[in-house]
């Protein structure tokens, strides 16, 4: 007798994730290596987000933390109804380093910040 396996349907927040994560790889696929990744925000006031990581909350809610143009830590959390991304390539910080890429870091069991508890601490 065979055990019937039926997979959990994907939340929003998790369906937003894992399309946010193929994006960003394909975006950073296609930067120079004087080049990373950044997230736009609506207005041009409001500047960019070096991104270092995204995550969920289920069922609705998506997170992005980074740096501003500043430096300063930041974080974004958005409801997956109201979720515009626009992916922007930034000069790298520094030019002694390779262009940090994040795209190999993400992945789809990855919900939050450094801890991995959905913070971004």
């Amino acid at each position: 007798m065979t055990k019937s396996t039926t997979a959990k349907p994907k939340s929003p927040a998790k369906r937003a994730h894992d399309t946010l994560i193929l994006s960003i790889r394909a975006f950073e696929s296609r930067l120079d290596a004087e080049q990373e990744i950044a997230m736009g925000f609506a207005g041009d006031e409001a500047g960019v987000l070096r991104i270092e990581g995204i995550g969920y909350f289920e069922p609705d809610i998506i997170t992005f933390y980074g740096t501003d143009d500043g430096g300063m830590r930041t974080q974004l959390i958005q409801h997956v109804s109201q979720m515009s991304v626009t992916l922007r390539a930034v000069s790298k910080k520094s030019s002694d380093e390779p262009p940090r890429r994040i795209g190999f870091q993400l992945n789809a069991g990855w919900t939050g910040g450094d801890s991995g508890d959905g913070s971004a601490s």
